[in-house]
């Protein structure tokens, strides 16, 4: 499989780390959807990151479908089994999901957008869609489970809730590092330290 976009890209970053704790094995390409177009759009025409071309030659596109077909072919899972405790993986996924939307929605207001063009209440708003997450999140991890150096939010090795949350946050604090006070964010600083001294997460760095 090769999987093809930048690494500073919580999407294509949560795919990798996902593919490396499955055991399955892939190449990268990283290519990025601004400075390498035409290269990205010789290998996917919609020009979305991440991508992964499958061995089959098929273009899958998505972090989230893309993850679905990596656990059918590692015959396992990356959620939790019991009926509960997957509803609350999927949630704090989607939060942190949430989270990396409305970070880049601000990154891409702040950069790529005149300044003249920028509208304030609308970034306004998406900041706090983005402060929001990240507080639902710190209060629903933020129990006895963190406080278990053995285990994680679902069992004793990181599943993808951790997986994801872990690389939202690291992308947040990175490309927004005024915004969010790693010190107002106790259990989730504390999730994302554990998470990045990973071997499977140093393999594929935010700066790699």
């Amino acid at each position: 499989m090769h999987l093809v976009g930048m690494l500073d890209s919580p999407y294509v970053r949560r795919v990798a780390v996902s593919l490396n704790l499955l055991g399955l094995p892939f190449t990268h390409e990283s290519v990025s959807v601004f400075r390498h177009y035409e290269r990205f759009q010789g290998i996917n025409p919609v020009v979305k990151a991440p991508t992964l071309v499958t061995d089959g030659g098929v273009v899958l596109m998505d972090s989230t479908l893309i993850l679905e077909h990596a656990e059918k072919l590692a015959g396992r899972s990356l959620a939790p089994d019991e009926l509960s405790a997957h509803a609350q993986a999927q949630r704090l996924i989607g939060l942190a999901l949430a989270a990396c939307e409305k970070s880049v929605q601000i990154v891409y207001e702040n950069q790529l957008r005149p300044q003249e063009k920028r509208h304030q209440p609308w970034l306004d708003r998406v900041n706090e869609q983005l402060l929001a997450a990240y507080r639902l999140i710190e209060a629903e991890i933020g129990d006895a489970r963190m406080e278990d150096a053995e285990g994680w939010l679902f069992g004793p090795a990181p599943l993808q809730a951790d997986i994801t949350t872990a690389i939202a946050w690291t992308f947040t604090t990175r490309m927004l590092p005024d915004l969010l006070p790693a010190d107002a964010f106790p259990a989730l600083a504390r999730l994302t330290a554990r998470a990045e001294a990973q071997e499977a997460f140093k393999a594929w760095p935010y700066d790699g």
